[in-house]
């Protein structure tokens, strides 16, 4: 059985192209079911934490493929990541502060019409990034804004003001 298995997948980096390409089949299968594993947050979400899993998975995978770490080990490791990060979202879901330190806290630009120069400099973010999200969500620059949130998973949400 062994034999069959490492004539069909191959073994190590030197394989030929119908060993690349069942290699390929078999890391899109289980790439799926490692997805459905994850949860439609790990590719819905645009948090860090989401998008972390999604580059190493993808990362750790493809050497599968491409024959560069040994199959059946490489798809364990992408196992394990998939697991990790099903456990810490069901942490997060069980204790608010592992969400909070995973996802961040939203962050609060502008407030009732005014930007708060404090905020907006601990998120790292110019006034030129704020006038863009405003302009982004209001259609211009100048329109009133009650309220901007530089929200958990890096969107900034502007709620529009009062015309005077």
């Amino acid at each position: 059985m062994r034999d069959m298995l490492d004539l069909l997948v191959g073994d190590g980096t030197d394989l030929n192209a119908l060993q690349m390409s069942l290699r390929a089949v078999l890391v899109f299968m289980l790439t799926l079911a490692f997805i459905r594993i994850a949860g439609r947050r790990s590719f819905g979400q645009r948090y860090p934490f989401d998008a972390c899993t999604t580059v190493l998975l993808g990362a750790v995978l493809s050497r599968a493929v491409v024959g560069a770490s040994p199959l059946w080990p490489t798809l364990c490791s992408g196992a394990a990541i998939v697991l990790l990060h099903r456990l810490i979202a069901l942490a997060s879901l069980r204790w608010p502060s592992v969400e909070s330190w995973i996802s961040g806290e939203a962050c609060e630009l502008v407030r009732d019409g005014r930007v708060d120069e404090a905020q907006l400099r601990h998120a790292l973010m110019t006034h030129k990034d704020l006038q863009e999200a405003i302009r982004k969500h209001l259609g211009d620059e100048g329109a009133p804004v009650r309220r901007a949130t530089l929200e958990r998973d890096g969107a900034v949400s502007v709620l529009p003001g009062r015309s005077s």
